[in-house]
């Protein structure tokens, strides 16, 4: 069987670990056992090895070593200090965007500037700012903080702030701005829109996509979209591929913005196949560009992948041969629902690690998975965080919204420690 290397340690590579080791032995270098990856290693009969991911040349010995020739890398970080960059140069087929290709997420200007030339009514009015001087003008152009603050690099999806949501007037809004001004040398301020938010992912071989069901994403901590954003808290998706605000049209006017996106970045070379992640603003004023990702989502990565009725190292391979179409990447009609367990502290302050206890088994008995991010094994069923972001994620799937919802929730039931926290509302659709 062949051997195919996966890069990165978080929930999304805990079920990309899981559909890669159903078509091939998964390798895995981790900065810590994540357990999730661990065990669909071992069922693979592959390797896995504690070390730095970020380190080419211990990645580039172990590919050697191993004789591994495939690697996924679905990490923005990964994806911009070039590991597939790398892969690539050592003859490996592979599934992600070069360093060029993944610059649609690491530069946000950079993704703009190619929406401008190819959409430009799907652009918010936004300044692109490079000093002092220009912010300040910039924001005079508000008269409170109805704009939007995004640095220009990548934050894991924690950095863009809101005015009236993420910040409180004018002020606080100048001084975030400014931070991401003297961190990154460059500020994107942005009016801020009224719309629904939603994201629209496709995978594609560099020439050809297939559109994946559409995920309604959970940004915010609290109960009812209260608190900071944060990587996300939970994440569905509906039979249809759509959401109740959608209309087939809307897709289809961000699917042609994302092959025509996709074109202009491979026409020069193959800078870019695997996953793009568009998102998008539907507004009164028709539909709104607002960001590119490079990879998956994380949770949606994981509604997603569930959602498949081929073979993941089937579309991998189409993608390889590059005749990815919907006939050979097919989606079943069901309902997605994932939830993500967190501490406590998460996204709220700064937090020391915690033990704490999951019953996976009793879980996996009521028809729900359960994905580990952020967590190492102690034994049995405990565990210990690392780092401050999300423990672990349960996730299901059903003919209806209220029964993959309902198997969720029971299924945590008792069986999650109670020091830990969750959303209780994932499945309610608000609006903005």
């Amino acid at each position: 069987m062949e051997k195919c290397l996966l890069l990165g340690n978080g929930g999304r590579e805990a079920v990309l670990a899981e559909q890669i080791a159903q078509g091939f032995e998964l390798y895995s270098i981790m900065p810590y056992v994540n357990p999730s990856i661990k065990k669909e290693v071992e069922k693979s009969n592959g390797k896995y090895i504690l070390g730095d991911p970020f380190d080419k040349e211990l990645v580039k010995e172990f590919i050697q070593n191993e004789n591994i020739g495939a690697c996924v890398v679905s990490q923005d970080n990964l994806l911009q200090e070039g590991l597939i960059d790398l892969a690539k140069s050592l003859g490996l087929k592979t599934f992600g965007p070069t360093s060029k290709g993944a610059k649609l997420e690491w530069s946000k200007s950079y993704a703009l500037d190619i929406v401008n030339k190819l959409a430009p009514e799907m652009i918010i009015k936004n300044y692109n700012i490079s000093n002092a001087q220009e912010l300040e003008e910039a924001l005079s152009n508000y008269e409170d903080d109805s704009f939007v603050v995004k640095p220009e690099g990548l934050t894991g999806g924690k950095g863009v702030k809101v005015g009236g949501i993420h910040f409180k007037g004018k002020d606080e809004g100048y001084e975030y701005a400014k931070t991401c001004l003297e961190g990154d040398g460059t500020v994107i301020v942005q009016d801020k829109v009224e719309g629904r938010e939603f994201t629209v992912m496709a995978l594609t071989d560099g020439k050809n996509i297939v559109v994946t069901p559409t995920t309604f994403d959970y940004p915010y901590r609290f109960d009812k979209d209260q608190g900071p954003g944060t990587g996300g808290m939970g994440c569905l998706s509906f039979e249809n591929g759509l959401l109740p605000f959608l209309e087939q049209s809307d897709i289809d006017e961000c699917s042609k913005l994302i092959k025509d996106t996709i074109e202009y970045v491979n026409k020069d070379n193959l800078e870019f196949s695997g996953v793009i992640y568009g998102g998008f603003f539907k507004c009164k004023q028709g539909i709104k560009f607002i960001e590119f990702n490079a990879r998956f989502g994380d949770p949606e990565a994981i509604n997603v992948l569930n959602s498949l009725e081929t073979p993941f190292s089937d579309v991998m391979k189409n993608i390889w041969n590059q005749n990815l179409s919907s006939e050979n990447c097919k989606f079943k009609n069901k309902y997605t629902f994932t939830v993500y367990v967190v501490s406590p502290d998460y996204a709220v302050r700064g937090s020391d690690p915690i033990d704490f206890t999951v019953d996976t088994k009793a879980i996996e008995n009521k028809n729900a998975k359960i994905y580990f991010a952020s967590t190492k094994p102690i034994e049995n069923n405990e565990y210990a965080s690392v780092g401050t972001s999300r423990l672990f994620a349960v996730h299901t799937s059903g003919n209806t919204l209220d029964e993959a919802r309902n198997k969720a929730y029971s299924a945590m039931k008792n069986n999650i420690d109670s020091k830990l926290d969750y959303r209780k509302d994932i499945g309610t659709i608000y609006e903005h």
